[in-house]
């Protein structure tokens, strides 16, 4: 078992996002150490260690696997291409995710938290934005928080993270892949504002899942969401990561979202994701998620 207290915590910007160095991540971290860890990204909702290249997927997985019970690598697109240890590759050849969106909301119990690696990048760009969907939520004005409070939303994957990809740029690995997320369909009600299960603090719930709003018309439902989805994105509730081969971004999925910049034109960049199981969300008012279409046992383990 590998012993440190030599965390050292740089904040990389005001209200999201730090730094954490004086250790090297690994499946053999000490109880002490992985509850600072744990502690600096509950406070942060993000963090980051820089340089950690004696990393594989095999012991990846590990330092994931002690912040709770590891999923699959996906719902639908983790059982065709054969990731191993649980490692789903967020590779440029599959799409990129250039669009706001919390991790897997489309199941009942999407995953409490996500750790990427940096395995291959661009020559320039490819940076990564978190977004603190806490303080979003804080921000509102009280009228709005009374009417998100009360909303819910449904979640679905009948979305193409490629859609804004250009048909000529469609070739046919990222084709599979377009067939293989909406392969298996998943529709989830989730509350609008959920209730951290560790810290009790409210958050928005939204991102590129989020179809529309129960009881409300299609018309309605975009016109609230992008006044509540533009809070979510404020620069000022926001952090950009600049990766280095090596690096590793832990967020916590009930709490921000997340967007891939999409400025490296065909340029490759690949990193490889797991995810941490999560638990039902719940409301203001205590009432659970429900699942419409699709459950999650087989994709994150119960709680």
């Amino acid at each position: 078992m590998t012993t440190t207290t030599d965390l050292t915590v740089r904040r990389v910007a005001g209200r999201i996002g730090a730094e954490i160095s004086g250790v090297e991540i690994g499946p053999d971290l000490d109880e002490a150490t992985v509850a600072g860890i744990r502690e600096t990204l509950l406070a942060h909702k993000v963090i980051f260690f820089r340089d950690q290249h004696h990393l594989t997927d095999e012991t990846q997985a590990g330092f994931a696997s002690l912040l709770g019970p590891l999923t699959t690598p996906h719902p639908t697109t983790g059982r065709v291409f054969g990731q191993e240890h649980h490692v789903l590759p967020i590779d440029s050849e599959r799409g990129k995710a250039n669009s706001w969106h919390t991790d897997v909301t489309f199941v009942d119990r999407p995953p409490q938290a996500s750790v990427l690696r940096a395995i291959h990048l661009p020559p320039y760009g490819g940076d990564t934005t978190w977004a603190n969907t806490v303080t979003a939520y804080q921000d509102l004005p009280e009228p709005l928080k009374a009417l998100a409070d009360g909303l819910r939303a449904v979640h679905t994957n009948d979305y193409d993270y490629a859609a804004s990809t250009p048909r000529t740029e469609v070739n046919g690995e990222l084709r599979k892949y377009r067939e293989q997320f909406v392969s298996t369909l998943y529709r989830t009600e989730h509350p609008v504002v959920r209730v951290h299960p560790e810290t009790g603090e409210r958050a928005l719930f939204l991102g590129h899942f989020a179809q529309h709003f129960s009881g409300l018309s299609s018309r309605d439902f975009t016109a609230l969401f992008e006044l509540l989805q533009q809070r979510v994105t404020r620069p000022e509730n926001t952090v950009r990561w600049s990766w280095r081969a090596g690096d590793v971004a832990v967020w916590d999925n009930r709490a921000t979202q997340h967007y891939a910049v999409a400025d490296y034109d065909d340029q490759a960049r690949r990193l490889h994701r797991i995810t941490v199981g999560g638990d039902v969300p719940k409301g203001v008012d205590g009432s659970p998620s429900r699942s419409l279409v699709g459950g999650s046992s087989e994709y994150t383990p119960a709680l």
